[in-house]
């Protein structure tokens, strides 16, 4: 019951409601906070110079009130019954409740909801005095009346009692003979409190004490207080109960009101009556309140173990990227290590190479200036032939050693610098651009049932992804299966939640299921939607596949030629499965030429008469006889024409797999075609002397019964 506790509290005071009043905006106020947030308006604007002489209608009525209330959102004035009044100048004030009110028009300390006053101790309340309800806003001028005027909130009253009784000390025991225990239950029919040990021994559940009803203490002590239902008076006759409803003005009223016609020619019932009809009213509300309160705990409970299972997914998370991070740093540090052993590498090589060429340098440095000197010291000597005996030798020997000294030898064979350049910036930006990426497949989608349908052989699927997914996907699979119970083939492959897949086979059953991706991989299918195609073929003919000879009206339905050649009209639907039926009236037939009527494939030539090639199975007729013709080969001379008025039927049945022409409701000669297979359009060819109409949707004729499958047919 705690929290019905701000139900019982009033909006100004914020203390539990003392002795309430109903406002006719139906929220109510402490009788003594009413009191204190009157405000006088001008004289000018009294009630009585504002209100029509010799209106039926109730001052507190709530349609009028809201007729000629002014509600202000920002409190900036006040409502008359005769128009609009200044805002008071006092500045307006905070309840405990945070809800704006204004203090009193007259100076007086508030009063103190335990040491209420008696209401004839009261000062008198000011004419033209208006109130603003605290919680609407909504605004009145008080008649004189004044308060009393107002309705008391005696059901309120009672719960704020009965609430606060609850709220007191808890129960003793009746039946304990020394320092008596806490009560645990109360018998409704005893009227005694019982503690444990004194119900087990002097309230034991058997015999005729079994069928007793025990409550709890709180429940007990509320319905033994409860004092009896007080008979409520009639605010304008206060001698009078109320004792019957007005049902227009949704209030009750005495007999003095009915009779003094403020209420006569208004629908009235009993007070009775209506009380039982608008508890049931509010017990049925609170049914459905009811209903969604206990959704709401489940919802809270359902968002509570979600604050477990987030606070437990977040230490695992962060954990794996702690776990994370340091894998990337202890592989920068093991590439680290694997760099500076490589820089190490280069560096011992370019010192071995450098104190290599210093070594070589040094030796051939020591052999030439020694030469040299040897050579400076034989110019010395003053023997001519002795000389020239070895000068030669010497002379090459110099040559050869200054050309040793040549290019190359005197240039470093390695640099001090180092060519190795870390390549750094791609690995900084891509720790830049290191983030969190979905690393899970999506969820199924959820199929959008009231968006889903078949129109003819057309099928229609929406679907979205469940409402608190979060997971990126980048596109869907439909699939759908044969319509025959085989296995499933895809049939859209994008990033569009809607799809209409046309072409499916007549008369038959479709599952169809989606499912979602992403770079991550593919989720789980939906669940499984049947889907139902026409039972009965309805078509058109198909300008985007027809000769440009062909002239189209009456949405498709009828054609024409501007060709004296025969030219082919194609249907917009292909049958490979089922039992079809159709039929053309001729609308105009001059000079007779030989229009076909029939069935073909979607590659048949279309500027030679229907059955020329192998492509079409037709019947051309004349105003006297017809021939069946396949591949150019005409069978099956029958006698019967047609002209202006005639109907040409068509029977395509796929599970005799035959065909079979009638004209004018009459089956025209044998079957036509046996051993069908494949898919075919509907088609006829024509030149500029006939038209045709199509009529399509068409039952079987009563004459024609369909068989059984052949075993021995295929579908495509």
């Amino acid at each position: 019951m705690d929290e019905m506790e701000e139900e019982l509290k009033c909006p100004v005071c914020g203390s539990f409601y003392r002795e309430p009043i109903i406002l006719p905006c139906s929220h109510s106020i402490c009788q003594a906070c009413a009191r204190n947030i009157l405000v006088q308006t001008p004289e000018a604007e009294s009630p009585q110079s504002s209100r029509a002489s010799g209106s039926g209608v109730s001052d507190y009525d709530y349609l009028d009130l809201d007729k000629m209330s002014l509600y202000s959102e920002a409190d900036s004035g006040y409502g008359s019954y005769g128009g609009f009044v200044s805002a008071p100048t006092t500045p307006c004030q905070k309840s405990p409740n945070g809800v704006r009110v204004f203090p009193p028009a007259v100076t007086q300390p508030p009063p103190q909801h335990h040491l209420l006053p008696h209401p004839s101790s009261l000062p008198p309340i000011p004419r033209n005095s208006c109130i603003t309800c605290p919680q609407c806003h909504r605004s009145l001028i008080l008649d004189d009346r004044g308060l009393r005027g107002f309705p008391k909130n005696r059901v309120l009253e009672g719960v704020v009692d009965r609430y606060q009784q609850s709220k007191a000390a808890a129960l003793k025991c009746q039946l304990c003979e020394k320092s008596p225990k806490e009560a645990t239950v109360m018998c409704e029919q005893c009227d005694v409190f019982y503690c444990d040990p004194c119900r087990l021994r002097c309230h034991p559940p058997r015999g005729p004490l079994a069928k007793h009803r025990l409550v709890p203490p709180a429940q007990g002590r509320i319905s033994r207080r409860a004092s009896p239902r007080k008979i409520s008076t009639c605010t304008e006759h206060e001698l009078e109960n109320l004792s019957m409803y007005c049902v227009q003005c949704k209030m009750p009223v005495c007999y003095q009101c009915l009779e003094e016609g403020k209420h006569g020619t208004h629908e009235v019932k009993a007070l009775g009556a209506m009380w039982k009809l608008h508890k049931g009213q509010l017990s049925q509300a609170l049914n459905g309140l009811s209903d969604r309160a206990t959704e709401a705990k489940e919802f809270l409970v359902q968002l509570r173990n979600m604050v477990q299972h987030i606070q437990e997914n977040g230490v695992e998370f962060e954990a794996c990227l702690v776990a994370q991070c340091d894998a990337l740093i202890d592989a920068l540090n093991r590439r680290k290590a694997q760099l500076l052993s490589q820089v190490n590498k280069e560096h011992e090589h370019k010192l071995k190479v450098v104190r290599d060429q210093i070594s070589h340098c040094t030796v051939k440095l020591r052999q030439t200036t020694g030469l040299m000197e040897y050579c400076l010291e034989v110019i010395k000597e003053n023997d001519p032939s002795g000389f020239l005996q070895i000068s030669d030798a010497l002379i090459r020997r110099v040559h050869m050693t200054e050309s040793q000294w040549g290019k190359g030898t005197l240039t470093p064979r390695m640099t001090s610098d180092f060519d190795l350049t870390l390549d750094s910036g791609p690995l900084l930006q891509t720790i830049h651009q290191l983030d969190f990426v979905q690393m899970k497949v999506p969820a199924a989608p959820m199929l959008q049932l009231e968006e889903c349908c078949t129109q003819n052989n057309s099928a229609t699927l929406s679907w979205k992804q469940p409402p608190l997914s979060t997971i990126a996907v980048e596109g869907y699979i439909l699939e759908l299966d044969d319509g025959n119970g085989g296995p499933f083939r895809e049939v859209y492959v994008g990033a569009e939640t809607i799809c209409t897949v046309d072409g499916l086979h007549y008369n038959s059953t479709y599952k169809s299921r989606v499912k979602a991706f992403n770079a991550s991989g593919v989720g789980q299918y939906s669940k499984t939607l049947i889907m139902q195609t026409s039972e009965i073929a309805w078509f058109t003919f198909d300008p985007a596949s027809s000769h440009p000879d062909i002239v189209f009206s009456n949405d498709n339905l009828t054609v024409s030629c501007n060709s004296y050649d025969d030219r082919v009209i194609m249907g917009n639907s292909a049958f490979s499965r089922g039992v079809h039926y159709w039929e053309m009236t001729i609308d105009r037939y001059d000079n007779h030429p030989d229009p076909a009527f029939g069935i073909a494939r979607g590659d048949v030539l279309k500027d030679v008469m229907l059955g020329k090639d192998d492509k079409a199975l037709a019947m051309y007729v004349d105003n006297n006889r017809s021939w069946f013709m396949h591949n150019n080969s005409h069978t099956n001379r029958t006698d019967g024409g047609i002209t202006k008025g005639s109907t040409i039927g068509v029977l395509l049945d796929f599970t005799r797999r035959i065909l079979i022409f009638l004209i004018n409701d009459e089956q025209q000669g044998p079957v036509a075609f046996e051993a069908l297979e494949g898919s075919y359009y509907p088609a006829i060819s024509l030149n500029r002397n006939v038209q045709v109409t199509l009529h399509t949707g068409l039952p079987i004729p009563d004459f024609y019964t369909p068989g059984e499958a052949d075993p021995n047919s295929s579908v495509c």
